[in-house]
């Protein structure tokens, strides 16, 4: 294998620019755009050029990044990015679609390049950053295999080597001789990924590929990442499936617009995540409000399937009629898994007083990142009033067994 442990991902002080509407960031598009332009030519229209041809990389006519006199054809999608992979570690990338997510990870492979800052990523790199990245569709699924391996500088002897433990894990042995483009989208992920998880990295990027395929494959995907990971390979990856990222990622970045918002330990940045997705707008409502004693429960504690967790609210009813519940949701769909108010648990509460109580959830849930917030509701409509601030609670399993609840399977053999 080569040094796998020479590999390293380093960000330091990166901006990126684009202009909205057409633009050109790498050789791959620039024969697409070409050939629009001139199609557009003989109609009197014509695109707009790449922000990285400008004469200006620095930002604004002073010369200061962060400044506003860009044009309002121009806009930033990242914003003083730093951070470091080091060997053997795996950074999570999250936030809402437009956050920069996947324009760190282009920047990382080389296909576009920074406005401003220094990007360095040494040793191979293997990149997921699309279905089927890289793949060219009237080629086989064997060729672009070797394909692949080629452009990562590997040798026609090394790829061989390694081909058909490429094709089992990606389960496509009746079709390594199809053309990809008959392939289907969860085709394209197993055999892109299983590429670039076993020819032999020192660098992964990894895009939103855990989430296409079955459930069967992306467990294999997870299971290899760990792999990968424990030997010295640093992986960055990006996805929406925050349960996915809390039990694999050493640290994450939380980005917003193109900014860090928050940086370090995964439960954290998740938790930062899910409260700006569900958090009111007001700390009170004219009903009440209830607040999650933090003594009681802390972002990112973990738990195994079947624990009991215990909490405590406090807080004040405004009004007759209205009950205090906690909600279990599942992240990041935010799905209700789970409520229970004080009038289904035999409590009454008492309007114009402060409340104390203490609750008791056996999670008898699959592994996965759950938020836990307190409401208010109208007992005679059962319509949610007024929701609290979410704190999320990583379930394991030391089981093999997956799915959003824990039936505590248990089998026995009858017969041989």
């Amino acid at each position: 294998m080569s040094g796998a442990t020479s590999g390293r991902i380093v960000f330091d002080g990166v901006w990126k620019r684009f202009q909205r509407g057409e633009r050109v960031d790498s050789l791959r598009d620039l024969l697409p755009w070409t050939a629009k332009k001139l199609l557009r030519r003989g109609q009197g229209a014509s695109g707009l050029s790449s922000d990285d041809s400008q004469g200006n990389p620095g930002g604004n006519a002073s010369g200061d990044p962060g400044g506003n006199a860009m044009g309002e054809s121009s806009f930033w999608a990242l914003r003083d990015v730093s951070f470091e992979v080091p060997p053997g570690r795996i950074l999570g990338i999250i936030g809402p679609n437009g956050a920069g997510k996947s324009t760190i990870l282009k920047l990382s492979t080389g296909l576009m390049h920074p406005t401003r800052g220094r990007i360095e990523v040494t040793g191979r790199v293997g990149a997921l950053i699309e279905i089927a990245a890289g793949f060219h569709p009237d080629l086989t699924g064997r060729e672009n295999v070797f394909l692949q391996g080629a452009v990562m500088g590997m040798s026609r002897p090394e790829i061989a080597r390694r081909f058909d433990e490429i094709v089992s894990f990606a389960e496509l042995a009746d079709f390594i001789d199809t053309p990809v483009k008959r392939y289907s989208s969860g085709m394209n992920a197993r055999l892109g990924f299983s590429i670039a998880a076993h020819l032999e990295p020192d660098v992964l990027l990894v895009d939103e590929v855990l989430s296409v395929g079955d459930m069967v494959f992306q467990q294999k995907a997870m299971t290899r990442l760990s792999e990968i990971v424990a030997r010295g390979i640093p992986v960055l990856i990006v996805s929406h499936q925050l349960e996915r990222l809390a039990g694999l990622c050493d640290e994450a970045i939380l980005l917003g617009s193109g900014d860090v918002v928050r940086r370090g330990d995964t439960i954290d940045c998740i938790a930062a995540y899910v409260e700006g997705a569900f958090r009111p707008a007001g700390e009170e409502d004219e009903a009440g409000w209830a607040a999650l004693d933090p003594e009681s429960l802390r972002p990112g504690t973990a738990l195994d399937s079947g624990d009991t967790l215990t909490i405590r609210l406090a807080g004040m009813v405004r009004e007759p009629g209205i009950e205090v519940g906690v909600q279990v949701r599942s992240l990041p769909d935010g799905r209700v898994v789970f409520g229970a108010f004080s009038g289904s648990c035999g409590v009454e509460i008492t309007p114009g007083q402060r409340f104390d109580l203490e609750v008791s959830l056996d999670m008898n849930v699959g592994p996965g990142v759950y938020g836990i917030s307190p409401y208010l509701l109208d007992s005679g409509t059962t319509w949610e009033r007024w929701r609290g601030g979410v704190v999320t609670v990583r379930v394991d399993r030391p089981k093999s067994a997956f799915g959003r609840v824990d039936l505590n399977p248990r089998m026995r053999r009858h017969a041989p």
